[in-house]
C-alpha cells in the first residue's frame, strides 16, 4: 500500500537581515533532529530577512524555530507557491527588454544614468545615454540594465 502524504503548504518566516542561510541551517538541523515534519526549506536571493518553510502546518514550523534568536517571528498564513514561483526561475534580462526601451544603468562607471536600447544581442545591449551632452553608443551585459519605461508600440 501506499502511504498518503497530508498536503503541504508554505509559511514564511521573519528573519534577522542578512542571517537568513543561518536560520535556514539551525532549523533543518533542528528538525532532522528532533523529526519535526519540515519537508523543505527555502532561502530566496531577493528576499532579504525572510525563509520560508514547507510544512503541513503551522504549528510544525513554530515548533521548529522556537527559542532561536534571529527569527523575528512568523508570519501569520499560509503562502501560495504562486507568490514565490517567479522567484525560482531566473529569466535572462535581455528578455524583458527591447529595442527603444528606457533603462538605468546600475553598474559600471554609467551607473544611475538613463538610456535609451538601441539593440539587444545575445545577453549585450547597445544603448545611447540619455544624460549625456553627445550620443555615443554604450555596449554592456543586459544584466546591468533596469527597465524604467517599455517603449510605446508602434500602430
Amino acid at each position: 500500500m501506499s502511504e498518503l502524504v497530508p498536503p503541504s503548504r508554505i509559511y514564511a518566516v521573519k528573519t534577522t537581515g542578512g542571517q537568513e542561510k543561518t536560520v535556514a541551517n539551525f532549523v533543518g538541523t533542528r528538525a532532522q533532529m528532533k523529526g519535526k515534519s519540515i519537508y523543505a526549506i527555502l532561502v530566496l536571493e531577493g528576499h532579504k530577512g525572510y525563509v520560508y518553510f514547507e510544512a503541513p502546518n503551522a504549528q510544525a514550523v513554530g515548533d521548529a524555530i522556537v527559542g532561536f534568536k534571529h527569527v523575528k517571528s512568523q508570519i501569520p498564513g499560509m503562502i501560495q507557491f504562486e507568490d514565490i514561483q517567479k522567484f525560482l526561475v531566473t529569466r535572462p534580462a535581455a528578455q524583458e527588454l527591447g529595442a527603444d526601451d528606457i533603462v538605468e544603468v546600475t553598474s559600471g562607471p554609467f551607473k544611475g544614468m538613463r538610456a535609451k536600447i538601441n539593440r539587444i544581442e545575445r545577453n549585450e545591449a547597445t544603448f545611447v545615454l540619455l544624460d549625456a551632452p553627445y550620443q555615443m553608443p554604450v555596449t554592456t551585459d543586459a544584466n546591468y540594465l533596469r527597465l524604467v519605461e517599455k517603449a510605446k508600440a508602434k500602430a
